[in-house]
């Protein structure tokens, strides 16, 4: 039984007002709760959307946090752009007060099974790839957390018999408490936000609390692979794997063309490796991973095939954007730490054009100095992390200064060969330029229509 949490009548505070804060604030507000909502950053850094807060009782302040309003709750939800470390949270630990992320929240109340999935990178493909085996396994599936909707957003639609699955960050996994999934995915482990850590070992420890609530009956899914996922694998539950390198005792692997699934010995043939639609072999740890997530949470081993076989992908991740004049165009927006940016490298075999920069996570750049010396014709730099990567990445491949994404876009194009890839993998958080990657994104296809719609007015008026 997971534990209740009764919101009538209690007073609750909301820190941080961005998607998953308003979320949290207007379902607490609705269960009874007193709310008070607070952020640093100003009312008019906010969207029309904030003032949907009064209507729905909710009590809300801006700009510097007053401490004495932290140290009046029964409860504080967290949002994940929130330092937990904050003096203001301080306070408020030493008077016992309850300081909960919304998936610790949303888990208490949500119905049916819950398959939670993180890892450095991966977590959004391989969490819609789950939801989406499961769907065509005709299971009632929901689909949220940091992949876009607050898990919060879907505890109303939830029920005895639907599976929730759930991508979850390092930062929602910092305050939580009994939050407990049924199967729990660690993809990978790989420097990443350590501005926000402090170190590796902290970030790492942050995914580990995904198993740190486990029972018996639960399952892990682990990267074989990957010597950081291998030891730090759950004290309760049971382990199953997945590998592209190696036969595992339990779990998904790659075997000459073939995915199988092994299990209390039997093994079976899923699919060809052919049949993934996604490029590149990290999609493949993806699929392997989301494979044997989506067996444990129940879909029937014939309806892995069909479920792989018709996943559209993602978007902002490894996505085909166009191809002008023999140039092709992949948006990587969400490639925002080193190892991302190095696997998106990896999945092209050269001839590359790769846009990096942006705002810097404490990231070493260095390991991105072979891949490009053998890949890029050029890179080009964008955004506050320019000058570092510059002096990282020195001497590795030619380099050029292009400030923004729009000028970035616009060298590139102008340098290209039919035959040339421009990527944008940058390596970096957006919030320098942005309001997020989904943003950056959105801004580089815009630019690449832009070329596209040029590129088509220009070839008929030569014609003309």
């Amino acid at each position: 039984m997971r534990p209740t949490v009764e919101l009538e009548g209690k007073r609750v505070l909301v820190v941080g007002l961005a998607r998953t804060g308003l979320v949290s604030a207007k379902f607490c507000a609705a269960y009874g709760a007193r709310v008070t909502a607070v952020d640093e950053r100003p009312e008019s850094a906010f969207a029309e959307n904030v003032k949907s807060l009064r209507p729905a009782g909710v009590a809300h302040h801006f700009g510097p946090f007053d401490p004495e309003i932290f140290t009046r709750q029964d409860l504080i939800i967290l949002s994940p752009g929130v330092p937990a470390n904050i003096p203001a949270l301080q306070l408020a630990r030493a008077q016992k007060i309850p300081i909960w992320s919304e998936i610790e929240l949303a888990w208490r109340l949500l119905r049916g099974k819950l398959v939670a999935i993180t890892g450095s990178n991966g977590k959004t493909t391989t969490t819609a790839l789950v939801g989406h085996i499961l769907q065509t396994a005709k299971i009632p599936t929901l689909v949220g957390g940091n992949i876009g909707t607050p898990l919060l957003a879907r505890v109303e639609a939830s029920s005895d018999s639907t599976v929730t699955v759930a991508e979850v960050s390092s930062f929602q996994l910092e305050t939580i408490e009994a939050f407990r999934p049924d199967v729990g995915v660690l993809l990978n482990l790989t420097p990443d936000h350590i501005d926000r850590h402090g170190s590796f070992e902290e970030y790492a420890r942050a995914k580990q609390r995904l198993f740190e609530n486990m029972l018996d009956r639960d399952f892990a899914v682990l990267n074989a692979d990957d010597p950081q996922v291998a030891q730090r694998g759950p004290l309760h539950g049971q382990v199953y794997w997945f590998s592209r390198q190696k036969r595992v005792a339990a779990g998904t692997f790659l075997r000459d063309d073939q995915i199988l699934f092994r299990r209390e010995g039997a093994e079976d043939v899923l699919m060809r490796r052919g049949d993934i639609p996604l490029r590149g072999e990290h999609n493949l740890e993806n699929v392997l991973a989301a494979v044997a997530a989506s067996i444990l949470a129940g879909a029937p081993i014939g309806a892995i095939e069909a479920g792989v076989r018709t996943f559209p992908g993602v978007e902002h991740r490894l996505e085909f954007v166009s191809e002008i004049g023999g140039v092709a165009f992949y948006n990587d927006s969400k490639a925002t730490n080193v190892d991302a940016t190095l696997k998106a490298i990896d999945a092209f075999p050269g001839s590359l054009f790769v846009i990096l920069g942006g705002k810097d996570k404490g990231s070493d750049y260095a390991p991105l100095r072979e891949p490009l010396r053998n890949k890029a014709r050029l890179v080009l730099l964008i955004g506050a992390a320019a000058g570092k990567i510059a002096a990282q990445l020195d001497g590795a491949a030619p380099l050029e200064h292009a400030g923004t994404l729009k000028r970035a876009v616009a060298i590139a194009f102008e340098k290209a060969k039919p035959g040339d890839t421009i990527l944008l993998a940058p390596a970096c958080a957006s919030f320098d330029q942005f309001d997020n990657f989904e943003h950056r994104g959105r801004v580089f296809k815009e630019l690449v229509a832009q070329l596209a719609s040029e590129s088509t007015a220009h070839t008929t008026t030569r014609k003309a």
